[in-house]
């Protein structure tokens, strides 16, 4: 029995430590090609950022209030300033769970409603290329801010601290 569980115990220690683990993408490198859809059938394609400040969130369903501080606070920005042209916000929805019938039509319909709440569309990740491509933690909020160079500039996984936001809000306000 003792042999066991140290032969499940190698096998998970193995199965880990040849996993990759996704973080978020290096400073300094460009966004990588990528693609989401909206439920209206609108692309938001990675690789036609240039020219425009861009901030990314990526997240599933169990992590979308990890940054809801840095979230209303683009909002106000956005009211009070306006972005111009020039900056845009995006919301990626990591749906890759779902994409079987019937939770397929649950989830957009639960998406619909979140677009009505927020204002915007959501775009979604059905297969998962989206997050692999940004290299995107799955079990986090990923913030990821792309400036007008195609070059990403600031990128975090799970609450955003306070001097990564302020940078943000920084690089997206007039």
């Amino acid at each position: 029995m003792r042999v066991s569980h140290v032969i499940i115990a190698a096998i998970f220690t193995t199965t880990i430590a040849v996993t990759p683990a996704l973080a978020v993408p290096s400073i300094g490198s460009p966004a990588p090609k990528a693609s989401a859809e909206s439920l209206g059938g609108k692309d938001f394609n990675a690789n036609e950022l240039r020219g425009k400040t861009t901030v990314i969130f990526y997240e599933n369903k169990d992590v979308t209030t990890q940054n809801r501080a840095l979230k209303a606070a683009l909002q106000n920005q956005k009211k009070k300033e306006g972005y111009g042209e020039d900056v845009q916000v995006i919301a990626v929805a990591d749906v890759s769970a779902w994409n079987f019938w019937p939770a397929k039509g649950f989830v957009q319909d639960a998406i619909r409603k979140e677009e009505k709440k927020a204002g915007h569309p959501i775009y979604l990740d059905w297969t998962g290329t989206f997050g692999e491509a940004f290299k995107m933690n799955r079990n986090a909020s990923n913030v990821v801010l792309v400036g007008p160079d195609s070059k990403v500039k600031v990128s975090h996984a799970g609450p955003v601290p306070a001097g990564k936001a302020l940078d943000i809000l920084m690089a997206t306000g007039k």
